[in-house]
């Protein structure tokens, strides 16, 4: 009953899930009259297609895909590895630490002699397991202004603890770290809005300079020390503009950054002034590391509202703007609980736990430990303490809370502010409930503590209160529960749920909203009053956690996550066409000398599309200096020059106005002559019913209404929906809907093609791929006898992966008519066939024995960074950034020990030179844009540079080849 011809009306829930249950089971979905394949692209988004667990079978089509792509990744890393290990026999490669301080902080003495003090913990201590497998080198600020006359020294001395300074001045200090890093991201970071106070924003902005000049100091530092193949690991929010610049200096940098506090919501994030300029740079690292899932998830959205890029459930592809195939993966740190358990069993430790019993006489005692700031809640803490006491006023002699506060950032009014707010509360609580007999319920100390007593204070404490409303992790709660190991019976732990440990420890332990004062009032009631077995339970739960997830294991885990992502980056690579070599292409097209055609895409080729979802519409003019050279072009004699576009026609018209250009509309389904205003249609007789056309309509309408920001592109022949504007989420779900809709309702008994793009579905007559049409087009325009005189072909496209069989065609073009010499070009087949299809030698430069003027393997040695703005009527920038090309620079590096690439050249009889001229060359360059897997024989990273090479070629026009310097 479902395969109903659709009538204006959208499937009902029982006729969707059976539409559901088919697409589930086959990939395929079969009609009486057609079929339709789901797009090869969406398939191979791995879970985003897949369906839910309990139905898949290992046997299924879709099960046996995936098991296919997993084993050829782990060869693929096994092989790897087995490189490095051959590569690395004689050097061991490194990790580069970078972070704002270093672990080891130097001091002089009035005499002028430096010492240096070692600290312990946080980092030191998580990455004390991974030193067995790599050397390590630790870069950031000593801690302290350091002469210019002295630096050589301490740098000295530093190395010899495996640490590199950064020299930083005080100004530029107080500016990056006071200033942007704590007084501005600290507090983004964790949900403050910015002031908006006059003057804030200027000093703000002054601020972000200095923080892009301490991180271009940092970027030095590290290019100092760096050696191929190591590992930079750089640490928080401090540093957040250094993966950009590192990959700019080094584009093949293996690199990696971790985010020690909470990543903001996209709506809190967007408030950033400065947010494009530091999430770009964040998606040049090839791994992205967060503590919890909601941490990931707000980034990943971030780059949803902000950027225009192919966003998975754990992975950015930036590759569009200069970036990586961005892996972000979930890294909960730990703590390393032997410290704690060998600390209990010393003297020192269990002298001071038996002299605390005494102290509170067998009172409970609730322990809060925090640093003193604001994102602590303590005053929530008390507030809430206070309501306990208020309602067990019993209980104000059976228990004390003991309230330790560090010290933080005493200099800084808000937090002086904090402090008084801290001890009127403190006041206030004993205040009301203090005796004579027992004394006061708080004890609140306004200081730190050493370790050991720290160790004895929690080994004493019988619940730990925990009110954070915003922390990255807190290793307090872990802290806690280590040092409660083979007590009987064990203490109870009361954690906020805005606290990253919550979702590591929330099974062991009470969690609660701070906010919710009589929540948590109760919550220390039940801890207080909880049984024996429930304690142990919760205890064994969490003990059992922070013993496996240490801090040496967030450690491997990272740097193991950190070395898939290299390896995964350096597989997608392997799998892009190699770069567009210039000089070769400009040699064959001023050497051509029969027939040339040109095909150009408009947007994304001669036109940057819209670049995140902000944009309406994309920026669509031609500079001045464009639009003359494709006039240059189109004149040339004997050169026929087509630009299409999948948009209406009206923006063709808009945009190439006057171009004496073929014009192909529509997904080249209309196109008109140069001059003329009438378009004609590209379309088969027998595709030109328009039966489904209604029903198509119908439903992207009805889902137009249903999903805000999408819209619908109504042409001739083809109907289009796109969501470009949606969140990617959204938008991807409503895509399948879509889908399910078109295939079982109007196109179930039609023949009409469904063809699925980067956030957009598209309804076509069959018959109408790019490659059918501009075939009929050049069959029309030019006919079979000067498409048979074409000897130069260059095809630059933005299409579809169903469509990306238009570089085939544009290859047969040439390839149909010079089979010969193209086997002749070959010294030998089996060995350089890949040589010969990267690149071809022209008859005059083989004739005269010329070596060729770019190795196929040779990249494009110019700037690196992001193309600049370009204005009105301005020339696109001379600028060739490219991304990461790993594979062509490892072939050259393997070939650097003095000899030459062999490239094998065309053999042409001398001796008859009549002979020689009735041959002819012929070539053919394709070309996609972006770092993918395409049926192009070359890619380019950006359009700018196919307006680099459009300007170049219009140079050359006027010139012979004789004149060409080469």
């Amino acid at each position: 009953f479902w395969l109903k011809p659709f009538q204006s009306k959208p499937l009902n829930d029982l006729q969707s899930h059976v539409v559901r249950r088919v697409l589930n089971g086959s990939k395929v979905l079969v009609s009486a009259s057609s079929s339709f394949r789901l797009s090869e692209k969406m398939l191979q988004n791995g879970a985003t297609m897949l369906p839910p667990a309990k139905h898949l079978f290992k046997d299924s089509h879709v099960v046996q895909e995936q098991i296919k792509r997993k084993q050829a990744k782990q060869d693929f890393e096994k092989q790897q590895l087995q490189d490095l290990a051959v590569k690395h026999s004689q050097r061991r490669q490194k990790i580069l630490v970078v972070a704002n301080r270093l672990p080891t902080k130097p001091s002089k003495d009035s005499e002028g002699n430096w010492t240096f003090t070692r600290c312990s913990g946080g980092l030191v201590s998580c990455l004390a397991g991974i030193k067995n497998n790599f050397d390590m080198v630790w870069l950031g600020w000593p801690g302290i202004e350091i002469a210019p006359e002295d630096e050589d020294f301490v740098t000295a001395q530093a190395m010899n603890q495996n640490c590199y300074p950064v020299f930083l001045s005080n100004h530029l200090i107080n500016e990056y770290y006071n200033g942007f890093s704590n007084n501005v991201l600290w507090p983004l970071f964790h949900y403050i809005m910015p002031p908006f106070d006059k003057g804030v924003n200027e000093c703000s902005t002054s601020q972000f300079e200095a923080y892009k000049e301490a991180n271009a100091i940092f970027t030095a530092a590290i290019l100092k020390v760096y050696e191929d193949d190591d590992y930079v690991w750089i640490h928080d929010y401090h540093l957040m503009m250094v993966p950009k610049m590192l990959r700019d200096a080094k584009p093949d940098c293996n690199i990696g950054w971790f985010c020690h506090t909470p990543f903001p919501s996209a709506e809190i994030y967007r408030t950033l002034p400065w947010r494009q300029e530091i999430i770009e740079s964040l998606l040049h690292a090839n791994l992205l590391g967060f503590h919890v899932y909601d941490y990931l998830r707000h980034f990943l959205s971030s780059c949803v509202q902000l950027t225009s890029l192919e966003i998975s459930a754990h992975s950015v592809n930036a590759t569009s703007i200069g970036g990586c195939c961005v892996n972000c993966a979930t890294v909960p740190i730990g703590i390393s609980p032997r410290d704690f358990l060998d600390a209990l069993e010393t003297d020192e430790v269990k002298a001071s736990i038996e002299r605390l019993r005494t102290q509170y006489g067998g009172r409970r005692v609730i322990l809060g430990i925090d640093r003193l700031d604001y994102m602590k809640g303590i005053p929530h803490k008390l507030t809430a303490f206070g309501h306990f006491l208020d309602k067990h006023p019993d209980w104000a002699s059976r228990c004390v809370l003991v309230q330790l506060a560090v010290p933080s950032r005493r200099e800084v009014p808000e937090y002086q502010r904090l402090q008084r707010q801290v001890h009127e509360l403190v006041g206030q609580v004993c205040g009301r409930h203090s005796s004579i007999e027992f004394g006061a319920p708080v004890i609140y100390l306004d200081q730190s503590m050493s370790h050991n007593d720290l160790t004895a204070l929690y080994r004493v404490a019988d619940v730990a209160l925990i009110t954070s409303l915003r922390d990255g992790m807190n290793l307090v709660s872990y802290e806690f529960v280590a040092c409660h190991n083979k007590r009987d019976p064990p203490g109870v732990l009361i954690l906020s749920e805005f606290a990253g440990a919550a979702q590591s420890l929330g099974a062991g332990s009470i969690r609660v909203n701070p906010w919710n004062l009589q929540e948590t009032a109760d919550a220390i009631y039940d801890a207080l009053e909880m049984p024996s077995e429930e304690r142990r339970a919760l205890h064994s739960y969490a003990f059992q956690y922070i013993n496996q997830h240490t801090a040496q294991k967030w450690a491997e885990t990272f740097l193991q996550s950190l070395q898939d992502a290299c390896s995964e980056f350096m597989e997608i690579a392997a799998e892009v066409p190699p770069l567009l070599p210039y000089e070769e292409l400009l040699t064959d097209w001023s050497e051509s000398t029969r027939r040339r055609l040109i095909i150009l895409d408009l947007l994304d080729c001669l036109a940057p599309a819209k670049k995140s979802m902000r944009e309406r519409r994309p920026r669509t003019q031609l500079s001045k200096e464009l639009r003359n050279c494709l006039e240059t072009l189109a004149t040339s004699p004997d050169t026929t020059v087509v630009i299409t576009t999948d948009k209406p026609r009206d923006m063709m018209e808009n945009i190439c106005w006057g171009l004496p250009v073929l014009q192909a509309a529509e997904g080249c389904t209309v196109y008109r002559q140069p001059g003329d205003k009438v378009w004609k249609s590209l379309v088969e007789e027998d595709a030109e019913s328009k039966e489904w056309m209604e029903g198509v309509e119908a439903v992207f309408s009805y889902f137009k209404e249903r999903t805000p920001g999408s819209y619908i592109e109504k042409q001739e022949y083809q109907y289009r929906w796109c969501w470009d504007n949606v969140q990617l989420n959204f938008g991807a779900a409503q895509a399948r809907e879509v889908l399910i809709h078109l295939w079982s309702g109007p196109l179930v008994n039609s023949e009409a093609e469904v063809v699925v793009g980067e956030k957009w579905i598209t309804v076509r007559p069959h018959s109408c791929s790019r490659r059918d049409s501009l075939e009929r087009l050049m069959k029309t325009e030019l006919g079979e006898e000067e498409l048979q005189k074409l000897d130069f072909v260059l095809c630059f496209a933005a299409v579809s992966h169903r469509d990306e069989d238009v570089f085939e065609w544009c290859q047969n073009l040439i390839e149909d008519k010079f089979p010969s010499d193209e086997s002749a070009s070959r010294t030998d087949e089996s060995d350089s066939s890949s040589v010969v299809a990267a690149t071809q030698m022209s008859p005059t430069a083989a004739a005269s024995g010329e070596k060729p003027l770019v190795s196929p393997r040779e990249e494009l040695l110019t700037p690196r960074g992001p193309p600049p703005a370009v204005g009105p009527d301005e020339p696109p920038p001379d600028y060739n950034w490219v991304p990461t090309a790993q594979r062509e620079r490892q072939e050259r590096l393997d070939n650097a020990d003095g000899s030459e690439a062999v490239v094998p050249q065309p053999v042409f009889n001398v001796a008859d030179p009549d002979e020689r001229e009735v041959r002819y060359y012929g070539s053919c360059y394709t070309l996609s844009l972006g770092m993918k897997k395409t049926k192009a024989q070359h890619a380019l990273p950006h359009p700018y540079h196919v307006q680099n090479l459009i300007r170049a070629m219009a140079s050359r026009v006027s010139r012979p080849a004789s004149t060409i310097v080469r």
